[in-house]
């Protein structure tokens, strides 16, 4: 009898969206969000990206994992603002070097929306993109130049390599009798150790890939054709109207406090 066949869950969600178009979706949600500091506009983008959050077709587990760095860093930011941040408006809370204000208070919140309006989509857009994938898109889409793409895509997939590495050379220290005293200086001596393994590769695969033309001044061609489809245009489309509206309701409630200017 034949074991049985595990078959393979058709990908669903985000991952079929082209990695260009999650790119661009990303930038045109953030940047908006980069040149103003008011809570209203990143509060309204947050609100508006619920939709997409939920639609992404990522696991629970998988989305709080991945994001969990986010919702450490923006209460750590709010924190570190509103005790620290510049005073304005009149005092709420004074000890020592720490001065709370009303105004440094409504900065660490803009600042603690700010993070998880600009993290989450990205996040959760980027979870599934494979490299190849985005090289594809890179060159054949936004036109970047082949050269320059397939040399980060080379070191993106030598990126995998290094936690390897790392447990190789614990392993082969264990073996010789040197991994069991002076944690500090074994640490500082396997990462010397994984920085020169890292350059010998780097150096050994730039030479093949030279060695098989890829540097070549020519027209390259492309095993996989990438190109956008209509979800693609939409999602890009959903990010732009993301950032309008935010900025929109910001200008429309006088919130919006551009970081180059006075609002």
């Amino acid at each position: 009898m034949s074991a049985p066949v595990h078959l393979e869950a058709a990908p669903r969600g985000v991952a079929t969206l082209n990695p260009v178009a999650k790119l661009l979706a990303a930038l045109l949600i953030a940047l908006p969000l980069v040149i103003t500091i008011d809570p209203v506009s990143a509060g309204v983008a947050l609100l508006l990206e619920l939709p997409l959050l939920l639609a992404s077709g990522v696991g629970w587990r998988r989305f709080w994992m991945r994001t969990l760095p986010l919702w450490i860093a923006a209460p750590a930011a709010a924190v570190t603002i509103s005790l620290y941040g510049e005073r304005s408006g009149a005092e709420v809370f004074s000890w020592a070097f720490v001065h709370v204000s009303e105004g440094s208070l409504a900065l660490g919140l803009a600042a603690a929306l700010r993070v998880l309006a600009i993290g989450l989509p990205a996040v959760v857009l980027f979870i599934t993109v494979d490299p190849t994938d985005l090289a594809d898109g890179l060159a054949q889409i936004l036109r970047l130049p082949a050269r320059f793409v397939i040399g980060g895509l080379a070191g993106m997939r030598m990126l995998g390599l290094l936690a390897e590495d790392w447990r190789a050379l614990a392993l082969a220290r264990r073996a010789r009798g040197v991994a069991d005293a002076g944690r500090l200086r074994r640490t500082l001596g396997m990462a010397f150790a994984l920085l020169v393994l890292a350059i010998r590769r780097g150096s050994a695969l730039a030479t093949a890939m030279e060695a098989r033309a890829f540097g070549a001044p020519v027209r390259r061609t492309w095993a996989r054709e990438s190109r956008l489809a209509a979800s693609d245009v939409a999602v890009m489309a959903g990010g732009l109207a993301i950032s309008v509206t935010a900025v929109a309701v910001s200008v429309a409630v006088g919130a919006f406090h551009p970081i180059f200017g006075p609002s």
